[in-house]
C-alpha cells in the first residue's frame, strides 16, 4: 500500500516528455545526435557509451563517430519544451502573492530609503520617501549589487596581480640568494686558508635571511590566498543572491547588502621584503682584514641594488653603476627608484663624519650627493634640498649646485672624480675635486633623518664607479 501511495504522489510524465527523453540518461535530450539506425541520444551520453564499444546503445548496430549527425529538429523541440516548462513554473510561482505584515495587502511598491517592499496602505508611512514599482525596485537593487560585484571583480584582479608580485619577489629572493652564495663562495675560496669558519657563518646568515624573507613573503601569500578565497566565496554568494526573483531579492536586500562588505585593506608589498645583499657580500674582504689585510679591498661606500632603478646595471661588487641595455626584471619593492634613475649607498648615517669618492669620468650628465631616507622613490621629482636631496651635478656641460637657484659651479677644467664629505653632527656636506683636492661647495642643513649617499649616473654606457679606499691597520 505504501508503494502505491508513493506512485500516486509522483507527477506523471507526459507522452511528449517521454518522446523527448534520452533512453540513456532519461532526461530531456541535450545536443542530440542521431545514428544511421535512426536512434538518438544526448551527445555526452553517446560519447560515454562509445568509450566501451562503438555500437548503438539500443539496437547494438555498429557505427562510427563520423556517422553521428546532429538531430536539429529534435534539439529544437527539446528547447521549446523546456522554455514552456519554465514559463509554466514562473506562472505558478507568481500565483502565490505575498502580503504586507501590517495591512495584509499585496506588496506592490518598493521604498528606496527603507530598502523594503511595501503595500499601498503603507504609502502614508513613507510619504517623504521615494516609492518605486516592484520592477523598478528590482532594477534599482540589482544595479547597486552589480556595482558592488564590479568592485569585487576589480579587487580580485588587484589581489591576483599582487599575488603574482609576491611570487615574483620570492623567485627574485632566491636568485639574490643564489648570486650572493656564488660571490661568497668565490671570496672564501680566494681566502680559504683563514676563512673556513667565516665562510660557514656567512652562508648560514644568508640562508637564514633567505628563509626569513621567503617565510615572510609566503606568509603574505598565504594571507592573500585566504583573502582571495574569502572574496571568491563572497562573490559567489553575491552572484547567487542576485539570481533571486524580484520580491525575495527586495525583501532580503538589506541582509544581502550587509553581507556584501569587504573591510580589509588591499595587499601591498611589505617594506624590506628583499634580501639585504650588501649585508652579505658588501666589503666582505674588509670584514676579515685582520687575517688577510694584504688581499683586502675596502670600499667606503657600496651600492644598494634593492634601491637601484630598473634601468641601472650594477657590477657584482656593488661598486659601479651604468645603463642597462634593457629594463631589468626586478620586483617593485618600496625601496627602489622608479622612474628616477638613481641608486643609494647601502648604508645610511645618523651621526659622525663620512667620506667617499665617486669616479664620474667622461659621463656627460650625472648627479651625486646625499638624500634623506624618506626621499621619493616612485615619482619624478626635482633634485633640491626642498625634496630632501643635497647634491651637485653636470648638465649641458655646466657644473651646477642642485639648490632652488641652480647656481653654477666655477670649474676651470673637467672633473673626473668627486669627493664627498658628510659631517652629520655639524650638518654639513661638502664637495671636492678629488683630483686637485679643490673645494667646490659646502651645503648646510640640520640633518634630523638618516642620510644616504645618492648616485645618479644617468643612462650611459660609461659606468659611475666607487674607487677603493685606503686601509690603515693599527694594533697594540
Amino acid at each position: 500500500m505504501m508503494a502505491e501511495n508513493m506512485d500516486e504522489d509522483m507527477p506523471e510524465e507526459s507522452p511528449l516528455q517521454q518522446d523527448l527523453s534520452c533512453p540513456v540518461c532519461q532526461g530531456i535530450y541535450d545536443d542530440p545526435l542521431m545514428l544511421p539506425c535512426s536512434h538518438s541520444f544526448c551527445r555526452r551520453c553517446l560519447l560515454r557509451c562509445w568509450e566501451q564499444t562503438r555500437k548503438c546503445p539500443i539496437c547494438r548496430t555498429k557505427c562510427e563517430e563520423s556517422q553521428a549527425v546532429s538531430n536539429r529538429a529534435l534539439k529544437s523541440a527539446c528547447q521549446s519544451f523546456l522554455s514552456q516548462a519554465v514559463r509554466t513554473s514562473d506562472n505558478q510561482n507568481r500565483s502565490s502573492v505575498e502580503v504586507c505584515n501590517i495591512h495584509l495587502k499585496p506588496l506592490e511598491l518598493y521604498c528606496e530609503k527603507d530598502e523594503e517592499p511595501v503595500c499601498v496602505e503603507c504609502v502614508p508611512l513613507h510619504s517623504a520617501h521615494r516609492l518605486l514599482s516592484l520592477k523598478q525596485g528590482e532594477s534599482f537593487c540589482k544595479q547597486e549589487l552589480e556595482y558592488k560585484d564590479k568592485i569585487f571583480e576589480k579587487k580580485m584582479e588587484n589581489f591576483k596581480k599582487m599575488k603574482l608580485k609576491f611570487n615574483n619577489a620570492m623567485e627574485y629572493v632566491k636568485v639574490q640568494a643564489g648570486e650572493a652564495e656564488r660571490q661568497i663562495k668565490a671570496e672564501f675560496e680566494r681566502l680559504h686558508a683563514v676563512l673556513t669558519r667565516e665562510e660557514a657563518l656567512c652562508l648560514d646568515a644568508l640562508a637564514s635571511d633567505e628563509t626569513k624573507k621567503i617565510e615572510a613573503l609566503q606568509s603574505c601569500m598565504d594571507s592573500l590566498e585566504k583573502d582571495i578565497k574569502k572574496l571568491e566565496e563572497l562573490m559567489e554568494g553575491l552572484k547567487k543572491d542576485m539570481q533571486m526573483e524580484n520580491l525575495p531579492l527586495l525583501k532580503d536586500f538589506r541582509v544581502i547588502k550587509r553581507k556584501a562588505q569587504w573591510t580589509k585593506q588591499d595587499p601591498s608589498m611589505p617594506p624590506n621584503s628583499l634580501i639585504n645583499i650588501s649585508m652579505h657580500v658588501g666589503s666582505l674582504g674588509f670584514k676579515i682584514w685582520k687575517k688577510m689585510q694584504a688581499d683586502v679591498t675596502y670600499y667606503p661606500v657600496i651600492l644598494d641594488p634593492n634601491s637601484a632603478s630598473p634601468w641601472l646595471s650594477l657590477n657584482a661588487d656593488l661598486t659601479s653603476a651604468k645603463e642597462s641595455p634593457e629594463r631589468l626584471s626586478v620586483p617593485e619593492n618600496l625601496e627602489r627608484f622608479d622612474p628616477c634613475v638613481f641608486v643609494l649607498g647601502a648604508e645610511g648615517y645618523t651621526s659622525g663624519k663620512h667620506k667617499w669618492d665617486i669616479f664620474v669620468g667622461n659621463i656627460p650628465k650625472w648627479t651625486v650627493g646625499v638624500c634623506k631616507e624618506s626621499v621619493l622613490r616612485k615619482k619624478k621629482f626635482t633634485v633640491s634640498p626642498g625634496r630632501g636631496v643635497w647634491a651637485i651635478g653636470l648638465s649641458k656641460e655646466k657644473y651646477i649646485i642642485h639648490t632652488a637657484e641652480r647656481n653654477e659651479l666655477p670649474v676651470e677644467q673637467g672633473i673626473e672624480k668627486i669627493r664627498i664629505k658628510l659631517n652629520m653632527d655639524k650638518g654639513e656636506v661638502s664637495f671636492w675635486d678629488a683630483g686637485t683636492a679643490k673645494h667646490l661647495v659646502t651645503l648646510t642643513h640640520k640633518f634630523e633623518e638618516k642620510m644616504f649617499p645618492l648616485f645618479g649616473p644617468g643612462l650611459y654606457t660609461s659606468p659611475m664607479e666607487l674607487p677603493a679606499g685606503k686601509i690603515a691597520v693599527h694594533t697594540s
